[in-house]
């Protein structure tokens, strides 16, 4: 891997916080918005000839910029220490990718990039993004398990959790959470969580550790199916793991435009209930702002008082079980703008900062959450039949 000289972010002059209010340690690495993902018709990268605006890849560096620096300016920049992350190692890509699979993104790489899937494209500098994105979230990890924190937040891109031990999907090269998930059960802990918010189905994480009861996956998404071969799970409630891994992946498919209250719903009725009895030592939260109301590449509607209340639910979670300890890993979020605005409110969920410090610049959606409400009943009523430890 060429260098990426590693830049550490400005010092933000601020007061420093009330003693009770844990910080929350940010791993980023600059070299990551070197991932572009080019120009076509959404995410085609085709230009069909007729179009005189072609829109950037969905997934490209506009909103992590944003997310950067409304961590670094706006009013949650006290409660943030910044890290800088490094390149993972090829040893570490193997504790959950195959050799095959890497041996084809480092040849990808080396003929000057290739689609590994529609609509995700590996280009020049994108496999030395993909490696600051895996190994800036296996630090952030570290930092937990070493005790020198407990909340960290890996800020990085390319995402990565549709990427699956063999392949690719979904723009996600590594699957950077399933890595960090694999250090702390190599690193001593017993049980694992793995809570996914991000608007699509969490199918490369639920692929690597579908035979394993020592993880749980669960999953919050719009009820998308399959979308291909790159993508061949369905997320679907009866997805539930194999072998001794049987009950230890639950997916929660949501009705399109669930929202605030819905998803708040499914949180109290399925997500805490779950985690009560797996009673990990480690908690994951995978986020993605892709389940705002306004995101290009989702059908949900959740606002910005709705990821604040996932970030406190999670919080709650974790000082029960974990001893305070939080990983969150950043996935999708395609609005340029409201994607910052929804992080900020998770983190300060995830702070327990009573009063936001942040008002919504633009939720107006109306909600009626009586829909969803039956869907996660039926979910419940499923999985209290199925699943043996539930």
């Amino acid at each position: 891997m060429d260098s990426v000289e590693a830049e550490q972010p400005e010092a933000i002059p601020s007061s420093p916080p009330s003693n009770k209010t844990e910080l929350i340690h940010v791993f980023w690495h600059e070299g990551m918005l070197k991932h572009d993902t080019g120009k076509g018709v959404f995410d085609t990268g085709m230009d069909p000839g007729f179009l005189d605006v072609l829109e950037n890849h969905p997934e490209n560096s506009d909103s992590i910029r944003n997310m950067v620096s409304i961590l670094k300016r706006g009013p949650i920049s006290p409660f943030i220490s910044w890290h800088v992350g490094r390149p993972a190692q090829i040893s570490e890509l193997l504790t959950f990718h195959t050799q095959e699979y890497i041996n084809e993104l480092v040849e990808a790489d080396r003929e000057g990039g290739k689609m590994i899937c529609a609509g995700t494209f590996l280009n020049p500098g994108s496999w030395d993004c993909a490696l600051l994105a895996a190994g800036t979230t296996l630090s952030a990890m570290k930092h937990i398990i070493d005790g020198c924190g407990k909340i960290s937040y890996a800020l990085v891109r390319p995402p990565g959790h549709h990427a699956q031990p063999n392949q690719g999907d979904g723009y996600c090269f590594l699957n950077n959470a399933a890595l960090s998930v694999q250090l702390a059960l190599g690193s001593g802990c017993q049980k694992v969580a793995v809570i996914d918010v991000d608007v699509h189905y969490g199918n490369g994480t639920a692929e690597g550790f579908y035979h394993s009861d020592e993880v749980l996956t669960i999953s919050l998404h719009m009820n998308h199916g399959s979308w291909g071969p790159s993508h061949p799970q369905s997320g679907t409630v009866d997805e539930l793991g194999e072998g001794k891994g049987f009950g230890y992946n639950l997916n929660i498919p949501l009705p399109n435009g669930t929202g605030d209250r819905g998803y708040d719903y499914a949180m109290r009725q399925l997500v805490v209930p779950a985690v009560e009895k797996f009673k990990p030592d480690m908690l994951v939260l995978v986020i993605g702002e892709d389940s705002s109301a306004f995101d290009p590449n989702g059908r949900q509607c959740l606002t910005m008082d709705g990821y604040r209340v996932i970030g406190q639910t999670v919080r709650g979670l974790a000082d029960k079980h974990s001893h305070g300890c939080l990983l969150i890993v950043q996935e999708g979020g395609y609005h340029i703008t409201y994607s910052a605005y929804c992080l900020h409110s998770i983190l300060e969920g995830v702070l327990k900062i009573p009063v936001p410090l942040l008002s919504d610049p633009i939720a107006y959606y109306p909600e009626d959450e009586a829909f969803s409400v039956k869907v996660i009943e039926s979910i419940k009523d499923y999985q209290i039949n199925t699943v043996p430890f539930l």
